[in-house]
């Protein structure tokens, strides 16, 4: 079988305090970001802060940098562009912005309507046709906001319930923790560069939590079975290191 790494010898638990360290930053940068998210404050993405997008064909092809640029002259830094394939449609398009003022039907008229003329105004010789447009707006926003918080609070409960069956309670806990721990640290790396929260990146948390799961229960497995081998000894320490490097 192909290795990338071959075996290891490291002493993990000698390096906890480093460990320690970074995870206590990584933490508390996650819950402000949490704290953030919660009341609002972080960069939202329009599927939690509510916006506009409208989707369309242009009439000649077009680079999307260009209509990315357009869209951060004209007063849109946030817009999300995304070129589409559609069957018998070329040039097609998916531009997703947050409304103007306040996040009202009326602002998201407004929107569209500022959205139409900047394109008509940044490429006069490329006819743009709007094909559909769709707003989101603050009560859909909230609401998808607390779905996607229950669903972060129950995979962390049913992670609990799984290691507690597999293992016993005191796995559990801690399989918990490690698996929050991660998401909190990803969590708030992407708050502090600024990257848009949306339901793209709760699915790709979600993800990894599984995969941390997956890491979590090997490593809990390989010390439950060593703890048998040497429980005698009464090294836990070297027990350890030896399970995390297996």
């Amino acid at each position: 079988m192909f290795h990338l790494i071959g075996k290891t010898n490291i002493d993990f638990i000698g390096k906890r305090k480093y460990a320690f360290a970074l995870s206590a930053i990584l933490i508390i940068l996650g819950l402000i970001a949490l704290v953030m998210i919660l009341i609002g404050k972080a960069n939202m993405g329009i599927d939690f802060a509510g916006g506009t997008m409208i989707q369309g064909s242009f009439a000649q092809p077009i680079n999307i940098a260009d209509l990315r640029g357009a869209m951060t002259g004209g007063g849109f830094p946030d817009a999300t562009i995304q070129e589409l394939k559609a069957e018998g449609v070329q040039n097609y398009f998916l531009i997703r912005v947050k409304n103007l003022g306040e996040n009202t039907p009326s602002s998201a008229t407004e929107t569209v309507t500022s959205l139409l003329a900047l394109i008509s105004k940044s490429f006069p010789n490329n006819q743009f046709t709007k094909d559909s447009e769709h707003s989101i707006g603050p009560a859909v926003g909230e609401t998808l906001r607390s779905q996607a918080k229950w669903a972060v609070i129950l995979a962390v409960l049913g992670i609990l319930i799984y290691i507690w069956f597999r293992f016993d309670f005191r796995f559990g806990v801690a399989a918990t923790v490690a698996t929050f721990h991660d998401v909190l640290a990803v969590l708030g790396i992407f708050w502090l560069l600024g990257i848009e929260i949306d339901l793209l990146v709760i699915t790709a948390l979600l993800t990894l939590a599984g995969y941390s799961l997956t890491d979590t229960v090997v490593v809990f497995d390989r010390i439950r079975e060593n703890l048998k081998l040497f429980r005698k000894k009464g090294d836990f320490v070297s027990t350890f290191n030896i399970s995390i490097n297996e």
